[in-house]
């Protein structure tokens, strides 16, 4: 029997009881840890960071656990399944943007704050007009994080219960949706962050077990897998070189141009990305930090290496054509390379089985991502914008921390429309989106924030608009949105490629991802702003620098 074959039929009768039961008792165990964990959330610092009492292994896994999204595990193991070399680039991208944001900010972010990204810019500057701009920018790339996880989550399910209706796609959304809203209204941050630690555990597991497997089939040879790789892919020695589906001689200039936009994005991204800094925020001291973050970069250091073994493994063992049947974007070559192998080495059943449990890691992926990206997203609301800006400082924190449950609430509704117009987006390229965003509106305001004495609130301001709208103009008129052009189509608009139908182009950006224009746009801006204004704070600057590169303070509140 086909793979193709054997991932359509795999949910009849008992293997369908097996998978749900296998979503069943994660959703179930990560339910009643969440409940448990909300019995502790009596103050505004338990709920929006665990009450600082993370230990640094604890914290160090939980990180993993948030970086190693659905983007990670589907979306790499797909591009790098059906563009070779190419697709290896976001493996590459992902794991030395992570390297970046340690060297660049963590430490000195985390010994600067108090809960959100918001308090390190607003420290040495006006508080209302940062933190409104700090919180905006925190909930647009939450948002744009959020759709590659639940295009993921729909993905998941149309392979495991074989079914390809929109609706039951649209359901899948919705129930992601429900459930990360109940994550961080009930279990805060202590709660999130234990479904994030089980859900480390369980996709490392899985992952090594699917790699040592592949490996074992080619003999331990990494050079037999990829020249198998090659011969399926139909491409030959092409698949295992650069230029297949990025900067091509068909796509000209514009083409590396792409190559280089995206590359920047997803170096500089994850300095931005707020659900991943705000995670330096749940231990108690700078110590405690430096621990997590070593725990962090083993983890995700042997993630993506592991990532090689399931994209080539994928493309050797099922390849192109039946990842491209199950799923245009790819977006399940890592559950169908897991079936494949299972069933190579213990039967069907052993495929099925197998099929199963990394079908419900790559759930519980997804859940734990999304909460953690909800939890940072309502906290910044509640936490910036209501609480310092609406209330100026005057509100209690049981007030606040109820402001932020509703913040999920809305936050969480808004994830799931969008979503269900993005599924036709491979899960990688979404992120790298969020990437660009991130990197345009946040990073600049951070790093000038953290190293330029005579940055003040009018730079702050202009660098988050500035890149942040930038960014997301840019995707708008871009081929991501509207009247993408595939080779071999005819000049034809790709209806799998852009979020809006065929027929409909209003496209005039000529790249895929902004970074390349949106990044150095919002550095400038918040150059430009800075220069403009006479506004500057030395003795402020003077004691954040003190905080940030000590630590002295860093436990204290941080003023409204």
């Amino acid at each position: 029997m086909s793979v193709l074959a054997v991932a359509t039929d795999a949910v009849d009768g008992g293997q369908r009881a097996l998978t749900m039961s296998l979503f069943v008792v994660f959703v179930v165990a990560t339910l009643i840890i969440t409940v448990r964990a909300s019995r502790n959330n009596a103050t505004a610092a338990d709920f929006y960071s665990g009450g600082r009492s993370l230990t640094g292994p604890q914290n160090g896994v939980a990180i993993g656990g948030d970086y190693m999204s659905a983007a990670s595990f589907l979306g790499i193991a797909g591009i790098i399944a059906l563009s070779g070399y190419d697709g290896f680039l976001y493996s590459i991208g992902f794991l030395v943007a992570w390297l970046v944001a340690l060297l660049l900010v963590a430490e000195l972010l985390r010994n600067s704050g108090k809960y959100t990204m918001a308090d390190v810019l607003a420290f040495r500057m006006k508080q209302r007009p940062v933190r409104v701009a700090a919180g905006i920018s925190t909930i647009t790339v939450s948002i744009f994080y959020l759709l590659a996880q639940m295009v993921g989550a729909g993905a998941l399910v149309t392979l495991l219960l074989g079914v390809s209706s929109d609706t039951a796609k649209n359901i899948t959304i919705v129930a992601v949706g429900a459930l990360m809203i109940f994550y961080v209204t009930v279990g805060g941050m202590k709660g999130t962050t234990w479904v994030q630690i089980i859900k480390a555990v369980l996709l490392m597991t899985g992952t090594t077990l699917v790699t040592v497997l592949v490996m074992i089939k080619f003999g331990g040879s990494v050079s037999a897998m990829l020249g198998e790789a090659a011969d399926r892919s139909g491409k030959g020695d092409a698949f295992l070189n650069p230029g297949l589906r990025y900067g091509t001689d068909a796509q000209g200039l514009t083409g590396k141009l792409d190559l280089i936009s995206l590359g920047i994005a997803l170096v500089l991204g994850t300095a931005g990305l707020p659900h991943i800094l705000t995670r330096f925020y749940t231990v108690p001291d700078a110590k405690a930090a430096r621990k997590s973050v070593l725990w962090a970069i083993g983890i995700i250091g042997s993630f993506y290496l592991m990532t090689i073994c399931l994209g080539f493994g994928a493309a050797a063992l099922v390849g192109p054509e039946a990842i491209r049947a199950q799923n245009p974007a790819g977006n399940t070559a890592a559950p169908q390379l897991a079936e494949a192998i299972g069933a190579d080495f213990f039967g069907d059943i052993g495929g099925t089985l197998l099929l199963a449990i990394i079908a419900a890691v790559a759930f519980a992926t997804i859940l734990a991502v999304v909460a953690g990206l909800t939890l940072a997203s309502s906290s910044s609301f509640a936490h910036d914008i209501y609480a310092s800006v609406i209330k100026r400082g005057e509100v209690s924190e049981k007030d606040e921390v109820k402001v932020a449950r509703i913040a999920a609430f809305a936050i969480g509704a808004v994830a799931i429309v969008l979503s269900i117009y993005a599924q036709k987006l491979n899960v990688a390229f979404l992120v790298a989106l969020a990437f660009a965003v991130a990197a345009s509106g946040n990073l600049p305001a951070i790093l000038y924030s953290l190293f330029w004495k005579r940055f003040n609130t009018t730079g702050a301001v202009a660098a988050i608009y500035g890149g942040l709208l930038s960014a997301v103009v840019l995707v708008f008129f871009s081929p991501v949105v509207s009247g993408k052009v595939t080779p071999g189509t005819g000049g034809k608009a790709d209806t799998s490629a852009s979020l809006f139908p065929l027929g409909t182009d209003f496209s005039w950006f000529p790249l895929e991802n902004p970074g390349l224009v949106s990044i150095p746009f919002g550095f400038f801006c918040g150059w430009l702003g800075t220069v403009l204004s006479k506004e500057y704070n030395a003795e402020k600057y003077a004691e954040m620098e003190v905080r940030s590169l000590t630590g002295a303070g860093s436990e204290k509140a941080v003023q409204h």
